[in-house]
């Protein structure tokens, strides 16, 4: 027997083997699976165009880490995939480079990144302290070291108060993100950190002129949560139940595109990152096929343990999750 039949013969095999196992009793309820639209699933998808910014894919690396041990290595290894893939990255919280402390280096990415979307990162709490005391020339400073597109403005007002040591917020934050982008000449996105963001939340941020909001939602890694755990005893009883307080990644698309229904011309944010609680390229395709906005999505947690386990696992990871997204971009519409 020749060799492409012996591969013939032993797949045939494997077929009849593995028949009685290979039953699917459910389905996924999101899609219409499109058969005759299955072709060239293996070639390039379109260049993205996000916030003004060229991605080769809808993908997005969500702010992580920085200011620890590992932190810088981690950091290296996710712009250089970002490089070499055409995705883009939002640093974790940029304050050990807004004070000049011995972590700042852990977020100058730039020189591995490219030309790839770069964003810092700064609490809603730091810059309150920013507005106060007009020091809007450190921040601006900042930005420009870093080599950054813009800045991300992450509102935490839960994982602050579970934070033993957290910072107070004493101002209403949508007006602190109003004095930001007035003080500020670049792209503006703001983020939730584990709790999404409620109707009235999303209605005054998509008025604004963002260049996006970042959902942050319920069902991804969860900072509340983790202040928590971090706290332990420190904690009185019935605090583990805010941690379970937000919105859901599908319960905000369907806000989002509620508001953008609504509120026609009055929308000046048009983008958004579909964050918290995708698990797959099949969540984020149906986020980012369903949404009303511009929208890409992003993920945290799966990135930061590839990038743990080193190079190589990473840039597996990133390669079947795209190749995984162009299978669904080419066979799969979302149901109405």
């Amino acid at each position: 027997m020749s060799e492409d039949g012996k591969i013939l013969s032993n797949r045939k095999t494997d077929h009849i083997d593995l028949a009685f196992d290979s039953q699917v009793l459910s389905g996924d309820e999101r899609f219409n699976y499109e058969p005759l639209t299955a072709f060239n699933l293996d070639g390039p998808l379109e260049p993205v165009s996000f916030a003004g910014l060229q991605m080769n894919a809808p993908w997005w690396v969500s702010s992580m880490t920085g200011g620890a041990e590992k932190a810088g290595r981690i950091n290296e290894r996710l712009a250089k995939a970002c490089a070499k893939y055409g995705l883009g990255m939002g640093l974790g919280s940029c304050r050990p480079v807004l004070e000049n402390t011995e972590f700042g280096t852990d977020f100058l990415v730039r020189k591995w990144i490219g030309n790839q979307p770069l964003f810092a990162n700064l609490g809603i709490a730091q810059l309150e302290e920013i507005a106060e005391t007009n020091a809007w020339p450190k921040l601006k400073d900042m930005i420009a070291r870093l080599e950054a597109n813009g800045l991300i403005i992450h509102i935490n007002p839960l994982q602050e108060w579970m934070q033993p040591e957290g910072d107070d917020i004493r101002f209403n934050p949508l007006e602190t993100i109003k004095r930001t982008i007035d003080a500020l000449d670049c792209s503006i996105i703001v983020k939730e950190v584990g709790q999404g963001f409620g109707p009235e939340s999303l209605r005054a941020l998509i008025k604004l002129p963002l260049a996006a909001l970042d959902y942050g939602s319920l069902g991804g890694t969860n900072f509340s949560k983790l202040e928590y755990t971090r706290g332990g005893s420190n904690h009185m009883p019935g605090y583990e139940e805010v941690t379970r307080i937000g919105h859901t990644a599908h319960e905000m698309t369907t806000i989002v595109n509620r508001l953008m229904d609504e509120l026609g011309s009055q929308c000046l944010c048009e983008n958004s990152i579909v964050s918290g609680g995708i698990r797959n390229f099949l969540d984020g395709y149906y986020h980012v096929t369903k949404s009303k906005m511009s929208a890409i999505y992003a993920q945290a947690s799966p990135f930061l343990k590839y990038a743990l386990e080193g190079e190589e696992s990473l840039h597996t990871f990133i390669e079947s999750q795209l190749a995984g997204y162009k299978m669904a971009n080419r066979t799969l519409k979302i149901k109405q």
